[in-house]
């Protein structure tokens, strides 16, 4: 009987609506809500254990004066200014291997995609953290040549490289990306340019990575926010941050915030401000993606 006095397009999108309600509840139950109770706390001072108290502005004025917070920061950018542009050559370089008709493709694809989606998993950070410890298998291999490594996790000097070798080897799925654009460049304009004399290394310059330019825009966008929210490897490999805070990512010292200290007003006010940071890289990253990011219906107009 509901059905029927219904309007005809509304009865039509019943289905729709049924079908989009786990999400809609998900979305709002699980993400929108948590998002506006989050933002209500950074403004007040909450430990879970006690009412939240108004602070107004006290969270955020805090952040400039705490240094480990500040440090937190030059760690993820460190982290992140690294670990993108290495992972993104690699990515690219092994993409451009497989692109050269190699056979089993597939399967060899599949091989290097298995790192993207075991590096995050807790088991792989602490195989990493026995890989590079004072006993680990990288100073066996240097003991056989007779070279004496350092424990590469305990040294501040190299513990945060552990770190971004960690995320390069998690190169499989923009490589995948990568080698999917790959095959999508026409065979003819690589032909053309062969015959006009122009070698593997100007081809590649000059048609394939401009061709492949909004392919490399997506895969940056994507590891950069990645690279940012990265948590386990530094929470597993060097617990509370390292030594001397050499990783001590922001999100593990919002963590140490958040459920250490419970100070979740102030956890809350830095989660807000990473939000921004993310934002404003990737809003950085549109912004200069006009003067090298090349579609295709520009190259028709021009």
């Amino acid at each position: 009987m509901i059905s029927r006095t219904l309007p005809g397009k509304l009865r039509e999108s019943l289905p729709a609506y049924a079908f989009l309600a786990p999400w809609l509840v998900g979305l709002v139950g699980l993400t929108m809500v948590p998002m506006v109770l989050s933002l209500y706390y950074s403004f007040t001072d909450y430990s879970l254990l006690a009412p939240p108290v108004w602070e107004g502005l006290a969270n955020y004025q805090r952040m400039l004066s705490d240094d480990r917070y500040q440090h937190s920061l030059v760690v993820t950018f460190t982290y992140v200014l690294l670990s993108v542009p290495l992972e993104m050559v690699f990515a690219l370089a092994v993409a451009v291997v497989l692109n050269q008709g190699l056979k089993a493709v597939a399967f060899y694809r599949a091989v290097y995609y298995v790192p993207s989606l075991l590096g995050g998993s807790v088991a792989i950070a602490i195989l990493w953290r026995q890989i590079f410890g004072a006993d680990g298998l990288v100073n066996h291999l240097l003991s056989s040549v007779g070279v004496d490594g350092p424990s590469w996790i305990a040294s501040p000097d190299t513990s945060l490289l552990t770190l971004v070798l960690l995320r390069v080897w998690q190169f499989g799925a923009p490589m995948v990306i990568f080698l999917a654009g790959l095959r999508q460049i026409p065979g003819d304009v690589l032909e053309a340019a062969e015959v006009d004399g122009a070698g593997r290394v100007r081809r590649f310059l000059h048609i394939t990575l401009p061709l492949l330019s909004p392919i490399v825009f997506f895969n940056l966008v994507l590891q950069t926010i990645g690279a940012f929210q990265a948590f386990t490897p530094a929470f597993i490999v060097s617990g509370s941050g390292g030594p001397s805070d050499s990783t001590l990512f922001y999100t593990l010292y919002l963590y140490q915030k958040a459920f250490g200290s419970f100070e979740m007003g102030y956890a809350a006010a830095m989660a807000w401000v990473l939000l921004l940071i993310i934002a404003g890289f990737t809003v950085a990253n549109f912004v200069m993606s006009r003067r090298w990011v090349f579609y295709a219906d520009e190259r028709e107009a021009r």
